[in-house]
């Protein structure tokens, strides 16, 4: 029987058409697909991998056909093209290379770095404007800021679990835009309102004042919008086994911006009045345009976002109650989830405490003053950015609980190292800066279990119910810090927060124990 070659196929059309059915047998992929498709791919096929015009054997003086195999014993040989896929699709990436990468992720995360920067030095700016506007010079300012403080922490506590809920239903751009740009427009606006109102009182206080609490109200309401929003955004754009190092640049961005606006806040605001003030004819607004510029920028950045969701998908409207109730039910049915959660509410506790008691540390170690209490913060800060990168790097090496176990462990010891060196100006810094790099080791894992184990449509209502928790939890150790340290003393405290910190450690260790291994694939 006549064999069919491939350089018979190369050849002609017509004579594979010709001979189709008696060479049936074999070519096996005619049994199931029809006459033009079995040409289509074996011509497809055999140009390819062979010569359109076999070249004739010189010596022999005729042609020498080359020996056949079916098609699926045909085992090629690496070619120059096989090699050079080979070289184009390379081992995983690792570390913060990919995410770097991503464009949509660093749009993210540039957005969040304007954005959560604006949003600790407007507290700064805020105290400033009472300073030069609204404090006598026999009065105390604590009346003041403390009405502003409480204007900016209502919200957190009114609709921080609340927001979550319609952040599940609204575009996640839209939102991390708007909110940015509402926020830096408020800003923006503080020196008109402050002229306009300048001289009226309601009462007996100054309606300049109530304007500035009226918008720390609605600055601090639209960022409740904003939290859930960008980490709802994360898992939209970042492949689940880039999470954890995307989560370290976040959790890192979040916590820095509370120490370095809190410790730059002042000096730069007190540069761009000065620097404005000198350009613009003496007007000094150099601080409203740091602040909402800062919100403007980051609207701006945020706008080349794209988080691949689905907005042709028509949402039920929102019911706050039921849908907050749902958010609840799914952190309690889910251990990791809502061990997560405690784990973070318990280290933004420790944080907050810190950045009261650093301001008496600072303040009775030798070489230090209490003014100078930002260097210390500033040294949590160097020390979380190495816990990050290490983090990043050794991801996949360890688990989740495991990650929080030791974060802890090394928090504790960094705290109980602080009890008992409160007058040594490097043990201490030393301290602070390992106690920023363990304070990472924990953040940072417990975010990304939080965003890989919760499904898209949960998760604005468990963001919004973790910035609810965690705004809690940095208010009330800003008020109890100073009370305790006061009582007690500030190394009793270190070691009240030391052991704060092992208890969530161990209970993560504990619930996680007998669970699938928490690490990312």
């Amino acid at each position: 029987m006549m064999r069919l070659s491939d350089s018979d196929l190369t050849r002609s059309v017509l004579s594979v058409t010709h001979h189709q059915m008696e060479e049936r047998e074999n070519l096996p992929n005619f049994d199931s697909h029809p006459v033009s498709d079995v040409w289509s791919k074996a011509q497809d096929s055999a140009m390819d991998k062979y010569p359109t015009t076999p070249e004739p054997n010189r010596g022999n003086g005729h042609v020498k056909q080359p020996e056949q195999k079916l098609p699926q014993e045909t085992t090629p040989e690496p070619t120059a093209t096989n090699s050079a896929a080979i070289v184009e699709n390379p081992e995983p990436e690792t570390g913060f290379l990919p995410i770097l990468k991503n464009r949509n992720f660093l749009a993210l995360w540039s957005g969040q770095i304007f954005s959560q920067l604006a949003d600790k030095v407007y507290l700064v700016l805020t105290i400033a404007l009472v300073a030069s506007n609204f404090q006598a010079a026999d009065q105390t300012i604590s009346r003041w800021v403390s009405a502003i403080m409480i204007a900016f922490t209502i919200p957190a506590v009114l609709f921080g679990a609340a927001a979550g809920v319609y952040v599940d239903r609204w575009p996640k751009k839209a939102v991390l835009v708007a909110t940015n740009l509402l926020r830096g427009s408020l800003v923006l606006s503080l020196p008109i309102v402050l002229w306009l109102s300048k001289g009226i009182e309601i009462g007996q206080l100054p309606l300049g004042f109530c304007l500035l609490l009226l918008v720390t109200f609605l600055v601090s309401t639209l960022t409740q919008f904003f939290a859930p929003a960008e980490q709802s955004a994360i898992p939209l754009m970042v492949e689940r086994r880039h999470l954890l190092t995307a989560n370290s640049l976040y959790t890192t961005t979040m916590m820095g911006s509370v120490i370095i606006g809190f410790a730059v806040g002042e000096p730069l605001l007190a540069l761009a009045d000065t620097l404005f003030t000198n350009l613009g004819g003496g007007i000094g607004i150099g601080k409203e345009l740091v602040v909402g510029g800062s919100y403007a920028l980051a609207g701006v950045l945020l706008l080349s976002l794209k988080t691949g969701e689905k907005t042709e998908v028509e949402h039920e409207p929102p019911h706050p109650l039921a849908d907050l109730k749902d958010g609840l039910r799914y952190i309690n049915d889910q251990p990791k989830v809502r061990n997560a959660l405690i784990q973070l509410i318990i280290l933004f506790s420790i944080f907050a405490a810190l950045a009261v008691l650093a301001v008496r540390l600072a303040e009775i170690l030798p070489g230090m003053r209490a003014s100078q209490f930002g260097f210390l913060l500033a040294a949590v800060g160097v020390g979380m950015a190495a816990g990050a990168t290490t983090v990043g790097y050794l991801g996949n090496k360890f688990s989740h609980s495991q990650f929080s176990l030791i974060g802890s462990m090394g928090m504790a010891f960094a705290l109980i190292g602080l009890s008992l060196f409160t007058h040594n100006l490097w043990i201490s810094v030393l301290l602070i800066t390992l106690l920023g790099v363990f304070a990472a080791i924990v953040g940072v894992p417990m975010q990304t279990t939080i965003q890989a184990e919760t499904p898209e449509e949960m998760r604005g209502k468990v963001f919004g119910l973790q910035n609810n928790a965690t705004n809690i939890a940095l208010s009330l150790p800003l008020a109890l810090a100073g009370v305790a340290e006061t009582f007690l003393g500030l190394p009793k405290v270190f070691l009240a927060l030391a052991g704060l910190a092992i208890a969530g450690g161990v209970l993560t260790w504990y619930i996680s124990r007998n669970s699938t291994v928490d690490r990312l694939p």
